[in-house]
């Protein structure tokens, strides 16, 4: 039997051969540059490198047709202006070592050579104490002496003319112009000691003028405020954390800071559009982030609604790896873990502290939280060397004088208001007005208490609010019941007995040792009843018998182990909504007053544990508009 040598021709093979360099460069264009924004973002980075302290981007059609960058850096030799435009041609690293502490924005050295293989290129660049400036084309390599002063332009035309397939993917010249204008946004967020201007059509589109020196706290703030509006700086709180190693070691220093601000849960928009963060100034997006930022305000974020905010990441180069993606828009940590509680940490922290609280709170928040590995505080501030405490938190007090003087409306014990909130470095209040939520006057409907305080009305809803208040007690039993046996309890001096279920009764003794830790007591009262013998001492005025088929509905649809574990902020969240004041039940002024103080020494009090407000101001100039009153 004769076989045929020859291959079918869709089999046939091609040679092995190099690639001409034209092809490699337009390859790598590929993966650099998407669209006009691409090519703004690397040649923002490369000014930054170059020092500027003022960038001009220049647009024509959305940057399809032009796309100018000039800065005041300190500009190219000409003899290195033609290695400038080569692949792999940087000043950035020079050995692998540079490479895995990388401090500079741009370190490749690709992004001028695959502009240059897909667009018409440009450089013109002048070095102080040059006489002149010196232009060189991109496509003839000449070289030619102009006009300019320190620093350097770099002119790209006609994005794609190479590649016309390219340039059918792209949007209309408003979409491409949009992201020219974010990316520009990006870099002007990370570096308020930078002015930026942008001009499309010769027209200016958004000019931030420099704010102050780079580290500057002011700067920071003004620069936020003038790209992301005045309404993000009034609608979200600082954040300033770091972790440290531990005293007394040689190598004592931050080793993550997170710093910048988050977003007050009501100011959560349907879309993650207002995310913003900064690894050692690269803006990134990176999932651990995400998820740490986000898992921060589980317990305050209604839905599925996106926080906003602003973080910037400082950590030693040597700890991340930037060289993950041609876009250096994703990095590595080395230790990733590290990284999302440092996160997590700082926005919870700096959501802890209620707004209803903040004229009292101002002092701590506006101090940097810290950690270290010895001592910590409640509240993530390190301890000085001499262990002296820097403020004592109304929150440290609130969970044991609240629960002594609010117990509900059934407990009616209630003693003087003010008492509640008085922390020792804080001279207490010269009058009701001066308490942020004021004092009580009435409650509508059996729903909502309404306060008077020095701007005007404040409506408080009086379940939503105790159900936080209770909330937070019960975590903070909970962590201290971490070396303990199980949450306190409170024997009930009559077992309250139910018909319950099968399902229920089982779930009854089989997660008898969770409900222990949880601090309840359900044992079998007959083959159908169930009886409570015992509640978290927290919840003792709460309806037993309801909030036993809660918990019992819950450990019936979860493993034990994963209640404990994983959801028991879920479960405290249910026990306390079945240990919160209800509607319709009437609270005496000293009663509305005492959960007013409450409020304002409760941590997150601002939301319920829903994510829903638990209180709305109305100042006097809004109702004075409703009556039309100095019209």
């Amino acid at each position: 039997m004769n076989i045929d040598p020859t291959p079918p021709l869709h089999l046939s093979r091609h040679p092995i051969r190099e690639l001409p360099d034209a092809l490699i460069s337009q390859i790598a264009a590929g993966e650099v540059v998407e669209r006009p924004a691409s090519v703004v973002r690397e040649l923002l980075d490369n000014a930054l490198d170059a020092g500027a302290s003022q960038i001009t981007v220049r647009l024509l059609a959305g940057g399809v047709r032009l796309i100018s960058v000039e800065d005041d850096g300190s500009g190219i030799l000409p003899e290195e202006l033609p290695i400038a435009l080569k692949r792999h041609a940087t000043s950035k690293i020079g050995s692998l070592a540079d490479l895995e502490s990388v401090g500079t924005m741009g370190f490749r050295g690709e992004a001028l050579a695959a502009i240059n293989a897909i667009a018409d290129c440009a450089l013109l660049s002048r070095v102080s104490g040059q006489a002149h400036a010196y232009l060189l084309e991109g496509q003839t390599g000449e070289i030619t002496p102009v006009a300019r002063s320190t620093g350097t332009t770099v002119e790209v035309k006609e994005l794609f003319f190479s590649t016309p397939a390219r340039r059918k993917f792209l949007k209309t010249d408003a979409t491409e112009l949009a992201h020219c204008v974010e990316a520009v946004r990006r870099h002007a967020l990370a570096r308020p000691d930078v002015g930026f201007a942008i001009w499309h059509e010769g027209k200016l589109v958004e000019q931030w003028r420099r704010c102050g020196e780079a580290g500057s706290l002011p700067a920071l703030e003004q620069r936020l405020a003038d790209v992301l509006g005045a309404d993000f700086i009034e609608r979200s709180v600082w954040v300033d954390f770091s972790t440290h190693a531990a005293p007394g070691r040689p190598d004592y220093a931050p080793v993550i800071r997170v710093w910048g601000r988050a977003g007050v849960p009501d100011a959560a928009r349907a879309r993650g559009d207002q995310q913003f963060c900064y690894v050692n100034g690269r803006f990134v997006r990176d999932k651990v982030i995400t998820h740490a930022a986000r898992s921060a305000y589980e317990d305050v974020l209604h839905g599925q609604r996106q926080p906003v905010y602003a973080l910037y990441i400082e950590l030693d180069p040597t700890r991340v790896d930037v060289n993950v993606h041609p876009t250096k828009i994703e990095v590595r940590f080395r230790d990733s873990r590290e990284v999302h509680q440092a996160v997590r940490h700082a926005v919870e922290s700096a959501l802890a502290a209620p707004r209803a609280g903040q004229t009292l709170l101002e002092v701590a928040n506006a101090m940097p939280r810290t950690e270290s590995a010895a001592q910590v505080t409640d509240w993530g501030q390190a301890l000085p060397p001499d262990g002296t405490s820097p403020i004592k938190s109304p929150a440290s007090f609130s969970y044991a004088q609240a629960a002594m003087h609010f117990e509900g409306p059934a407990g009616h014990r209630v003693s003087d208001p003010a008492a509640l909130w008085q922390p020792q470095s804080t001279a207490a209040p010269q009058s009701a007005n001066d308490w942020p939520l004021g004092r009580a006057l009435a409650q509508l409907k059996g729903i909502y208490i309404l306060a008077e305080n020095a701007q005007g009305l404040v409506i408080v809803d009086m379940h939503a609010a105790h159900e936080r208040i209770v909330y937070e007690r019960l975590k903070a039993q909970w962590s201290d019941a971490q070396g303990a046996s199980c949450l306190p309890s409170q024997p009930l001096l009559i077992p309250a007995t139910f018909a319950a279920t099968p399902l229920e009764v089982a779930t009854a003794e089989t997660n008898a040792a969770t409900l222990h830790l949880l601090g309840l007591d359900i044992t079998p009262f007959s083959g159908k009843t169930l009886a409570v013998r015992a509640v978290p001492t927290t919840l003792t005025q709460g309806d037993a018998v309801e909030l036993a088929r809660s918990v019992l509905a819950e450990l019936s649809q979860h493993e034990a182990n994963t209640v404990v574990q994983r959801a028991h902020n879920e479960l405290l969240g249910t026990m306390a909504c079945h240990g919160a004041v209800r509607a319709n039940r009437h609270l005496t002024l000293e009663e509305m007053n005492a959960l007013l103080r409450q409020m304002e020494a409760t941590e997150r009090s601002d939301q319920c544990n829903h994510g829903r407000p638990t209180w709305r101001p109305i100042s006097l100039r809004e109702l004075d508009a409703l009556f039309m009153r100095g019209r």
